[in-house]
């Protein structure tokens, strides 16, 4: 997600030009690096999940996920920025086409390298996709009264809570994010809502970039080990973000081989299919909680918790069926007692 910020060989500008920055600021992309580090976070936490070396996926929780959007639409804010200080004397065709090439070529590798590891959710619409088809979409606005973007803005976050129709669940259009299915994908940053953040980067960059550049913060400059390598780092955020996952999941894959799996790892999953299917066959909701916990308890100090695919032998999978019985039944009986 790296932004080209340099200002060199600008042509002409028409007289709306958007008054702007003459330089890079390395404040911008140490605020870029403060995204990816959030970001490397949360695909850490993903992975650590994914490969059951916590008790769940925490990065799949309303928590994770509610992170995961701050840190996508903080990327989506600076993009936004990052296309006012590109073009704000001008557009640039050449530069621009050659970033759109080089996020867009992004984008397809990612979709290539999801297809091959999770084909049944691979990432067909991400955060570079996104950002590579709102970088085109964003350059009229540039230009535009900062209130029209700023509505429009408004107009394109607001959409997916008022348009609904059905056409627009159609497959290829789930890149709009306007129907009412959300498809099985790794990651999913359709045009609507996402490219209002971009619109309110913009505004935000408009507004407040031409002061930042005359300000101490403005005029910050990396003199530290930490402070090179941050704004490093948003220099060649599009980098990073390609090669960091792939890193991360070979680090963490070796790490699962030698330590093994959390032995608690979907635990929470197993007992809420237990309780569903406990209620579903007659059994009364709190015995069922209850007996979800007392079998899952059983299971695992016989070692016989299977939710990372390992077959049960046929003497096994008698004793975990008597386990789960043998829970509910003590459980129906203390309750009949009580009464």
């Amino acid at each position: 997600m790296s932004v080209d910020v340099t200002l060199d060989r600008p042509v002409s500008a028409p007289p709306a030009a958007i008054p702007s920055p003459p330089r890079r600021l390395p404040v911008i992309d140490a605020a870029r690096a403060t995204a990816l580090l959030a970001m490397a976070s949360y695909h850490t936490l993903w992975d650590l999940g994914h490969l059951r070396l916590t008790a769940e996926n925490y990065a799949l929780t309303p928590t994770g996920r509610h992170a995961a959007e701050m840190i996508a639409g903080s990327f989506l804010v600076l993009v936004g920025v990052g296309l006012v200080l590109m073009n704000g004397r001008g557009i640039r065709p050449r530069p621009i086409l050659l970033r759109f090439a080089r996020i867009g070529g992004a984008a397809l590798l990612v979709t290539l390298g999801t297809w091959v590891m999770f084909p049944d959710a691979f990432v067909f619409f991400g955060v570079l996709h996104c950002i590579a088809v709102s970088s085109l979409l964003g350059l009229p606005f540039l230009f535009l009264p900062i209130p029209v973007t700023a509505l429009a803005s408004a107009a394109v976050l607001a959409a997916p809570h008022v348009v609904h129709a059905p056409i627009l669940d159609a497959p290829a259009l789930f890149f709009l994010g306007l129907g009412s299915v959300v498809p099985r994908t790794n990651d999913y940053v359709p045009l609507f809502p996402w490219f209002g953040l971009v619109l309110a980067g913009i505004v935000l960059g408009r507004l407040a970039l031409p002061r930042l550049a005359r300000s101490r913060l403005g005029a910050w400059a990396p003199r530290t080990r930490l402070g090179r390598a941050a704004t490093f780092a948003g220099r060649h955020s599009l980098a990073i973000y390609l090669v960091h996952q792939p890193l991360l999941l070979a680090l963490l894959t070796g790490l699962v081989t030698v330590v093994g799996a959390n032995p608690r790892a979907g635990l929470r999953a197993f007992r809420a299919d237990y309780v569903t299917i406990c209620a579903r066959t007659g059994g009364e909701p709190p015995l069922c909680r209850i007996a979800a916990r007392c079998t899952s308890e059983a299971l695992l100090r016989e070692d016989l918790f299977r939710e990372d695919g390992r077959p049960f032998s046929g003497t096994e999978r008698l004793r975990a069926q008597a386990i789960s019985q043998g829970c509910y039944a003590t459980l129906e009986a203390a309750a009949r007692s009580a009464r």
